[in-house]
């Protein structure tokens, strides 16, 4: 049965692709950005979620003119998915960046829980791992990076994003409330694996994003297995595919690309250094975009 869901920062690279799965899905979306959003079916209420009464309000308003014919108000907001933000480094100040990020999603979770909303979902990053805005050449602790590891940026939005877990944990423990935190890794439209090819011909280029991906498409079938998964309090997942972005299997290159770093388990074929296993175990999460079906 489809749910209700508001959706922040559905206007971005991720968002759309999100959102159309989940209409896909037979969910009813209400897209609140500061951003339009051109898709059928769908209303963007302009929000600036760093003020507390607007993240509270676009949490509980009708999705569009249709609401208004029951007379009762605003229905039930079934989930909430928080993925508005400055979505990297070197766009706006650092101060502004950590603190845009922060602020709103403290705003969005406190607003869901304080309203009795159950089901929250918010955008965490691979950057978390610490090395994709490094300062230099950083290594990774160890492989897989999975979501016992130490994580350890020194950017302000990779530590925005940590804060952001934090935030999403406390309120967790506080409310019993079901949050669960996404590091989505590198995404990649479907029109974007022209670039792949690039990556595979320069194999350093992708040590940033741990030689990792993920198609924006099963970006989507994630968020909606999450919204679907009730009873695991606060839960962070890698939300990326299956396979390493290479041609040689997943030991031998890391050997060869990455030997400072250490591995704590076989690495199986072409297994992705930022590990999914979590997500296809607990989620149920079965990739549907190799990046071998679209690069030749």
């Amino acid at each position: 049965m489809g749910k209700r869901i508001v959706f922040t920062g559905g206007s971005g690279k991720a968002g759309r692709h999100v959102i159309a799965y989940l209409l896909g899905r037979g969910h009813q979306v209400l897209n609140v950005d500061l951003a339009p959003l051109a898709m059928a079916g769908v209303n963007t209420l302009t929000t600036d979620l760093t003020q507390s009464g607007e993240a509270f309000n676009a949490l509980s308003m009708h999705f569009d003119f249709a609401g208004l014919e029951t007379g009762t108000g605003p229905a039930p907001v079934d989930a909430v998915v928080h993925f508005a933000a400055i979505p990297r480094i070197l766009l706006r100040p650092d101060n502004a960046t950590f603190e845009a990020n922060v602020v709103s999603t403290y705003n969005v979770i406190e607003a869901a829980v304080k309203l009795g909303i159950r089901k929250i979902i918010i955008a965490s990053s691979e950057t978390t791992y610490g090395v994709c805005f490094a300062e230099g050449d950083k290594d990774y602790h160890s492989f897989p990076l999975d979501e016992a590891y130490d994580v350890d940026p020194m950017d302000s939005y990779g530590l925005s994003k940590v804060v952001n877990e934090k935030t999403a944990r406390a309120f967790a423990m506080r409310s019993g409330a079901d949050i669960y935190a996404l590091r989505i890794g590198n995404v990649i439209e479907p029109h974007e694996y022209d670039k792949f090819p690039a990556f595979l011909a320069d194999p350093l280029s992708r040590k940033r994003n741990a030689w990792s991906y993920i198609d924006a498409r099963d970006l989507g079938q994630i968020v909606d297995l999450c919204v679907q998964k009730d009873g695991l309090g606060f839960s962070v997942f890698n939300a990326v595919n299956d396979e390493i972005t290479a041609d040689e299997p997943t030991e031998e290159f890391l050997a060869k690309w990455a030997p400072n770093t250490p591995i704590r388990r076989p690495l199986e074929g072409f297994e992705a250094p930022l590990s999914n296993r979590k997500a296809r175990e607990v989620l149920g999460f079965r990739e549907e975009h190799n990046w071998r079906q679209y690069v030749r």
